[in-house]
């Protein structure tokens, strides 16, 4: 028998985002047989207690985060490259930009021989001048450059970079794939909403952190126009957002149709307890919450960014809108009031599409391939 192959991955932040979801997932169901696996990561976050929860071993690194902090940075390289050779393992597995560029430096200086960096998503897509755009895909390019293989979790990711020097050859595409349990819809509704759900309302849903490029204002803005049926919209997720979108909900006068519940463990268990989700994104690279909702069998109404469109068929599986046009949102959600029997046909379609195309069995499966490779 052959040895296991020892993985660590390593991702900056140990809140619980996309990237977190993948790690986990990853790391919970690469075959015991053919790997041991540890994850390395910043923070005490709820990444950090699922992993233990499952007996998964985690190693904390220190002064990790998203900005850039030449001192903290420094340090964390010098913390990474000990680690690495510490640990000598097979492969190293980066996830997110910043542990992508500083973990492909550590890992060439450790002398690893395969390290694999997981791209989900660039930050140039994000609201920045062009000077910094260029700067940042400057960046991009030496972490693609610094690692042997990268793994593109959308065709638009792989597209975007596909033909910048000498990189082409390196990139694998592997979409997300996911296996969730779902609360019913009567037990959703009654934990988010109590007793205090009207009849005759259709209930609205967004799933994600409360940040700029998620979109949420978009979408409250869409929703203080709407007269023409009864909502109710549940907003979960936290951040930075939460003042200024609950300011937004005031002075629309909003308060009684639309909340903010605030983070919420296993939010995407709740998923049935929506009629319709909503995404309302500037920038996704693919979007879980969206497959999630798929398999919740929901119509979902999402912004046409990143690898979106990959998911949702326009017309046939969901909708889809320009983002920052609230009035596209708010003419998406008429247009689905008024034809329900095309309401449950786009559900019905996303969540085949779902299963067949994105199952948590075929990501780990590619990616095992690809550690072999």
């Amino acid at each position: 028998m052959e040895p296991k192959k020892k993985i660590l991955l390593v991702i900056t932040k140990s809140v619980w985002g996309g990237a977190q979801r993948y790690v986990y997932d990853l790391a919970t169901n690469l075959d015991k047989n053919k790997f041991t696996v540890a994850v390395a990561l910043g923070g005490n976050g709820p990444l950090k207690s699922k992993l233990e929860a499952v007996a998964i071993r985690t190693i904390s690194l220190d002064r990790t985060g998203r900005d850039i902090n030449i001192a903290n940075d420094l340090g964390t390289l010098l913390k990474l490259i000990s680690l690495f050779k510490l640990e000598r393992p097979d492969i190293v597995h980066l996830n997110s930009s910043k542990i992508g560029g500083l973990g492909g430096v550590a890992a060439r200086l450790a002398g690893i021989h395969k390290i694999i960096f997981t791209a989900h998503g660039w930050a140039f897509n994000e609201d920045r001048n062009t000077f910094a755009k260029s700067v940042i895909k400057f960046f991009h390019w030496l972490t693609l450059l610094l690692n042997h293989k990268v793994i593109a979790v959308s065709n638009n990711i792989a597209y975007q970079v596909r033909r910048w020097p000498f990189v082409s050859s390196k990139i694998e595409i592997i979409h997300h794939g996911i296996k969730i349990d779902l609360k019913s819809t009567e037990e959703a509704r009654e934990l988010l909403f109590g007793d205090k759900l009207p009849t005759k309302t259709l209930v609205l849903g967004n799933i994600g952190e409360l940040h700029p490029i998620k979109g949420q204002r978009y979408l409250i803005e869409a929703l203080s126009n709407i007269n023409d049926f009864n909502f109710i919209c549940a907003i979960i997720g936290e951040g930075e957002e939460r003042e200024n979108l609950q300011q937004l909900i005031r002075e629309k006068n909003l308060e009684k149709k639309v909340f903010l519940f605030g983070h919420i463990d296993e939010a995407a268990t709740y998923l049935k307890g929506f009629d319709i989700f909503l995404l309302p994104s500037l920038s996704e690279a693919l979007g879980y919450v969206v497959l999630e909702a798929g398999s919740a069998d929901l119509p979902v109404i999402a912004s046409r960014v990143g690898g979106i469109p990959e998911i949702i068929e326009n017309l046939k599986s969901g909708l889809l809108v320009t983002p920052r046009r609230p009035n596209e949102i708010k003419n998406a959600l008429i247009y689905l009031n008024n034809h329900p029997d095309e309401m449950i046909s786009f559900g019905k379609n996303l969540q085949e599409k779902v299963a067949k195309d994105f199952g948590l069995g075929r990501m780990v499966e590619e990616t095992e391939k690809l550690y072999f490779d």
